[in-house]
């Protein structure tokens, strides 16, 4: 059944429907030759009859009922597919797949519920992961848009700056070096617990150790900001870290920014997406709103690092 058409279901549909050749042709603006051609191309390619004359009514065999059944089935897809598509347009409905690296949970979802209150018709699908997991579903199209750090090299991407992002070496409050003016080399023997390999926090603390020739005593690697946190709050060590995952701590107290020269160690974040993806409206109208308004949902920097901004 390779062969059949729409065109054959929609000429079997008419048949049934206006119960003969010339209705149908009537029906669909054509001669009754060219119906009579259609039924019997489709009789063949099925293998059955699909039509029979009862009275002076022609209808549906058991193979023709399955046929129109089916294209039922089909024209209600198209329906549901033409729909869709003209949600799309309109920007009331569609879809948007939304990837953040887990340094940029701390404020990309309150953009995103920005967004959606802006437009509640569409549906935003929200996937947090490191650097590399994100990089690597922009690059198997699984996202439309994601938030991180400096965009990676190697792919084709647009980008847009959303703002400033800080990096700082945290401790616990009563660490004996909060409040003095120290160096990196200071901290050579200080425990530090630090993010996994292909993180961006952790492709940028290796950065600025290697320019420092600095070699930290590494007490574990772990793949959350907030286990680090609470680690480092326990006094067992301490971290570099992004400002913005630790804003709170250190607003309440519970952590200090540790006065090290050189830092904060500045860098910004981006929206990114990749420009052979294509972009349906939805997804277009969540990008030019975090290309515009996306700063504003970045944690403010307190008073420890203001000047340095």
């Amino acid at each position: 059944m390779k062969n059949i058409t729409l065109k054959h279901f929609r000429v079997l549909s008419a048949v049934t429907k206006m119960g003969s050749m010339a209705g149908a042709a009537r029906s669909l603006h054509v001669t009754p030759p060219a119906i009579t051609v259609q039924i019997q191309q489709l009789e063949q390619a099925v293998g059955l009859p699909l039509l029979e004359r009862i009275g002076d009514k022609t209808t549906a065999t058991s193979a023709g009922q399955i046929m129109l059944r089916t294209a039922q089935r089909i024209e209600l897809l198209l329906a549901e597919c033409r729909q869709e598509v003209e949600q799309l347009k309109g920007v009331a409905g569609g879809h948007v797949s939304a990837g953040v690296v887990s340094t940029a949970k701390y404020f990309a979802p309150k953009a995103l519920a920005a967004f959606r209150q802006r437009h509640p018709g569409v549906e935003v699908r929200l996937a947090v992961g490191n650097r590399q997991e994100t990089i690597r579903a922009l690059r198997d199209l699984e996202l439309d848009i994601a938030v991180m750090g400096r965009p990676p090299e190697n792919l084709d991407l647009q980008s847009a700056s959303l703002g400033p992002h800080p990096h700082i070496i945290v401790a616990a409050a009563t660490h004996p070096l909060a409040g003095q003016k120290i160096s990196i080399t200071d901290l050579t023997n200080e425990t530090f617990f630090i993010r996994e390999p292909g993180s961006g926090t952790r492709i940028l603390m290796e950065r600025l150790f290697e320019e420092a020739r600095f070699d930290p005593i590494v007490g574990m690697e772990i793949g959350s900001n907030e286990t680090i946190k609470q680690a480092v709050i326990a006094g067992l060590g301490i971290a570099f870290i992004s400002a913005h995952t630790v804003a709170v701590e250190i607003a309440d107290g519970r952590l200090v920014m540790l006065d090290v020269a050189g830092l904060p160690m500045m860098r910004q974040w981006y929206v990114v997406r990749l420009k052979e993806k294509a972009v349906m409206p939805a997804a277009q109208v969540m990008w030019a709103f975090l290309a515009s308004e996306g700063h504003r949902f970045l944690p403010q920097p307190i008073a420890e690092w203001k000047s340095t901004l």
